[in-house]
């Protein structure tokens, strides 16, 4: 089996980490995974959802979108159209959630932290790259927090970074781009925190179903390339 990019099976694309890419947000960065490129925007608030007002509880939120070029040709932005649509809503729901697994949300106090997700260019795996890079964002706006006395902890618990798998001509396959994405028998994503701990599983068999074992060596796959996102999260901060 050749794969459309030349890369072995469990080779990731080239993935690029660059902080403070924008100027106002608390913690911002443009993730690169391949040919696909996201803009995580970490913004700070002083306030929470009603649902946890005097709680002492902070939240963790994201928004996704992608841009009308971000695609081989031109989408209609969602807002012009007056409503998100079902896969958007499912995907910032997906971002949110690996992002609060995250944190510590009673040590983050009454305080949201808002992560946008604004896909630039799409080439697949625009969720996976969302969260790993969102990850890095949230640090950020973390960091900013303690530099200016909102919080007295760290409430980082884990890095959380995410990656697809699939079965592609029949073999496991780590971090789709699109053409195999388009074309796979199988596609799955994982999200997992730095200590091992699985926050999301979310596999499909887009051809025939996948055996047990085919299961097992996406996972293994997948959970090689996470230790590897998690490196590049941690050198990305350490610079």
């Amino acid at each position: 089996m050749q794969r459309p990019s030349g890369r072995k099976p469990e080779q990731l694309r080239d993935v690029r980490i660059t902080r403070n890419y924008t100027r106002h947000a608390e913690g911002s960065v443009l993730v690169e995974f391949g040919d696909t490129k996201v803009l995580c925007n970490a913004s700070v608030a002083a306030e929470v959802p009603r649902f946890l007002r005097g709680q002492g509880s902070g939240w963790i939120t994201a928004e996704y979108g992608m841009l009308p070029r971000s695609t081989g040709s031109r989408m209609g932005r969602e807002a012009a159209r007056g409503k998100q649509g079902g896969r958007t809503v499912e995907i910032q729901r997906l971002i949110g959630r690996s992002l609060r697994a995250a944190v510590d949300l009673k040590a983050l106090g009454e305080h949201q932290i808002t992560l946008d997700c604004d896909v630039i260019q799409a080439d697949g795996g625009t969720r996976t790259a969302s969260i790993t890079g969102a990850c890095v964002a949230l640090v950020d706006a973390i960091r900013f927090m303690q530099r200016e006395k909102m919080i007295a902890t760290d409430p980082l618990i884990n890095m959380v970074a995410a990656i697809s798998v699939g079965i592609f001509e029949g073999e496991a396959v780590l971090d789709l781009d699109y053409p195999e994405d388009s074309n796979a028998d199988t596609d799955m994503n994982l999200v997992m925190a730095e200590d091992g701990g699985m926050i999301e599983v979310q596999g499909t068999a887009e051809g025939a179903p996948f055996s047990e074992q085919q299961f097992a060596e996406m996972l293994a796959l997948g959970k090689a390339g996470i230790k590897e996102l998690v490196a590049l999260q941690k050198k990305a901060l350490a610079e």
